[in-house]
């Protein structure tokens, strides 16, 4: 409770602490880091830590059949690490994946989304608990669904991305309309009634874009900007015209081939780099970097720029249900495990993970460039950087907190090895083939 209740005040004193570093720094004024409430230690992570971090990422990338993969992990009482590891893309000279390289969103485009809907709670312009039909009123078989319901994944709407994946592995480059992806989602049974499960569902997502482009009469993009995108200084990230497939400076992408059944063909390996971000739009259609996405995970942990009522409702968590364990559950746009908040998700070609623990800072973001093995897989491999980065030991004139996380390094190191569907060496790596 001391940390809840003393926020409101220690939000103010940062916010005019960072109003006037940027002025003097000739700055845009207004510019919220989140790390700058975690005081971070500029200073790199110990060599044996790093090691131990650079270790978990060769080993992600080798078990998920990428060409690449980069990691940030931060420890503010400790330092930081950035790390890089393979080449961008398969092709003959590819070059070496650097830090600063961006990379596909995936699903954590959806706090992008999630916080647009936040902060416009906070102006009173929607309301958790407005019936998504009262502004998506063209489409049918929507009643009782709230928006509130759409980010918490509990709308009983089924995703529209499984049945279609192996149509975006096999042909990335078509521009898929949000209308289109979402009538595919609500031609499949519903999961649940309104309110009932977690269930993830990019057709929620995609679905509350379009309503709140409709009550504001701005398209996503002008609304991430305003909401998400300026007040964080994300200046890295961005939502790619459908009909722009080629994206420089961003890793390439790769999946093997699926089957309609789902099962993946290790030995055709297709190359997803050319792609339309409309497969995923608005919940997973967006790029960034490591630094972005880690302001990204720390504003969206923390609350950094939402009203007090609003994040509490945020991280009001309802748990995931199933054989998911009591230490997981949802919030409005993320998820909840253990201490960590964030997403963990895939594209076709990608998967990326971001979590940030908001009471030490801990946090971490992990991209790979082959989307076969699953979300899953990279939210080991992120649990596996957590459980390291945990116990990074503090800085001189620093303390180090008490991180417990429910999992140990060996454990996610174990169920990484577990997910991996087509884990990728020297003598096995297959010549990748155009999609289409």
């Amino acid at each position: 409770m001391a940390d809840r209740l003393g926020r409101p005040r220690r939000r103010a004193r940062l916010a005019v602490a960072i109003t006037v570093s940027l002025a003097l720094a000739g700055c845009t004024p207004g510019v919220v880091d989140p790390a700058a409430e975690f005081h971070q230690v500029d200073v790199s992570l110990a060599e044996e830590t790093t090691t131990s971090l650079e270790s978990v990422l060769d080993q992600a990338v080798a078990l998920s059949g990428s060409s690449g993969g980069l990691a940030g992990v931060w420890a503010p009482w400790a330092g930081e690490w950035t790390g890089a590891s393979g080449t961008v893309g398969f092709g003959e000279g590819a070059g070496r994946v650097k830090p600063d390289d961006g990379f596909h969103l995936a699903t954590v485009t959806t706090e992008i989304t999630c916080t647009v809907l936040l902060r416009l709670v906070d102006e009173g312009v929607v309301s958790l608990d407005d019936k998504v039909e009262k502004y998506v009123d063209w489409m049918p078989r929507l009643g009782g669904i709230t928006l509130e319901q759409l980010c918490r994944h509990t709308s009983g709407l089924a995703d529209y991305y499984p049945s279609l994946r192996s149509r975006f592995v096999a042909n990335p480059q078509r521009p898929w309309p949000p209308a289109e992806l979402v009538s595919n989602g609500l031609a499949i049974s519903r999961t649940n009634a309104p309110g009932e499960q977690v269930r993830e569902s990019r057709t929620g997502i995609l679905l509350l874009a379009m309503a709140l482009e409709r009550r504001t009469g701005r398209n996503w993009t002008e609304l991430a900007q305003k909401y998400v995108f300026d007040p964080l200084g994300m200046d890295a990230t961005r939502m790619p015209e459908p009909t722009v497939t080629d994206h420089d400076g961003v890793i390439d992408a790769y999946s093997a081939s699926i089957a309609q059944d789902g099962a993946a063909d290790c030995a055709v390996l297709v190359d997803d780099s050319a792609q339309s971000s409309s497969m995923g739009g608005a919940a997973a259609g967006a790029v960034s970097n490591l630094e972005d996405a880690r302001r990204l995970a720390q504003a969206f942990a923390t609350g950094a720029i939402l009203d007090e009522p609003t994040e509490r409702a945020q991280w009001t968590t309802l748990p995931l249900g199933g054989s998911a364990p009591a230490w997981q559950g949802a919030g409005i746009g993320a998820y909840q495990y253990g201490t960590l908040r964030g997403v963990a998700g895939e594209n076709a070609g990608a998967l990326t993970a971001a979590f940030s623990d908001p009471a030490s800072g801990l946090t971490v973001v992990v991209a790979l460039n082959n989307s076969t093995s699953g979300a899953e897989f990279v939210r080991e491999v992120a649990f596996a950087l957590a459980s390291i980065g945990s116990k990074a030991a503090a800085a001189p004139d620093h303390e180090q907190p008490l991180v417990e996380l429910p999992w140990s390094i060996d454990q996610a190191s174990a169920r990484m090895q577990e997910l991996a569907k087509c884990p990728r060496t020297a003598e096995s790596a297959p010549e990748p083939v155009p999609a289409g």
